[in-house]
C-alpha cells in the first residue's frame, strides 16, 4: 500500500470517527444549518492542521521535555469540552435565524481542536507514523490531512443539517442537544 494511501486512511479514520468536534459539528448543523456550520468546520480544520504541522515540525519535543505542559493541555481541554457540553445541554433549541448571535464561530472551532485530547493524539500518532522528521512529508501529510479533515467535519455538519429538517420544534432540538451534550461529556471522560 502506498504511503499516501496509508496517510489518507489514517486521516479519514481519525477525522470521521465520533469525537467532541464532530458532535458539535452535528449539533451546529441541526441548529444553524449547513452553511453557518461551515465556520465551525473551517476553524476546526485550520486549528487541527496547524496543530498537526507544528507537531511535525518539533512541538512534540517540547511536550516530551516538559510533561507538565501536556498535563495542563489535557486538563484545559477537558475543562473546555465540559464547558461546551454544558452550553449544548442548556441550549434552548431555537433554530438558527432566531439565535444569530450564537452561531458557531471560526475561532471556537480552532480553539476546540487545540484543547481536544483526541486531536493531540491523532497529530502525534500520525506524524510519528508517517512523517518521521522528514519536513517534506510533514507538509504533505498536513496538506492531505487538511482536505480529509475538512470533508469529514463537513459531513457531520451536513448530517446535522439534514437531521434538522426533521426536527421542527425547539423541544425536539433541545432533546437532541441534550443527548449530544451527554455524548460529549462521555467522550471527554473516556479520553482519560
Amino acid at each position: 500500500m502506498s504511503l499516501y494511501l496509508s496517510m489518507s486512511l489514517f486521516a479519514l479514520a481519525a477525522s470521521i470517527s465520533p469525537g467532541p468536534v464532530n458532535l458539535l459539528g452535528l449539533a451546529h448543523g441541526v441548529q444553524y444549518g449547513f452553511r453557518a456550520s461551515l465556520r465551525h468546520v473551517t476553524g476546526a480544520t485550520m486549528g487541527f492542521t496547524l496543530l498537526l504541522l507544528l507537531i511535525g515540525l518539533g512541538l512534540h519535543e517540547v511536550l516530551t521535555r516538559w510533561p507538565l505542559v501536556t498535563t495542563a493541555i489535557k486538563w484545559a481541554g477537558a475543562a473546555f469540552l465540559l464547558y461546551m457540553a454544558w452550553k449544548l445541554f442548556r441550549a434552548d433549541g431555537a433554530l438558527g435565524d432566531q439565535r444569530a448571535g450564537q452561531a458557531p464561530s471560526y475561532w471556537q472551532g480552532a480553539l476546540m481542536q487545540w484543547l481536544n485530547p483526541k486531536a493531540w493524539l491523532a497529530a502525534v500518532a500520525g506524524m510519528g507514523a508517517f512523517a518521521g522528521g522528514d519536513s517534506l512529508l510533514v507538509w504533505q501529510f498536513s496538506a492531505l490531512y487538511w482536505a480529509i479533515c475538512y470533508l469529514s467535519l463537513a459531513c457531520w455538519a451536513y448530517a446535522g443539517a439534514a437531521l434538522g429538517q426533521y426536527l421542527h420544534s425547539a423541544a425536539r432540538i433541545r432533546l437532541l442537544n441534550r443527548l449530544l451534550a451527554v455524548l460529549l461529556l462521555l467522550s471527554t471522560v473516556l479520553l482519560f
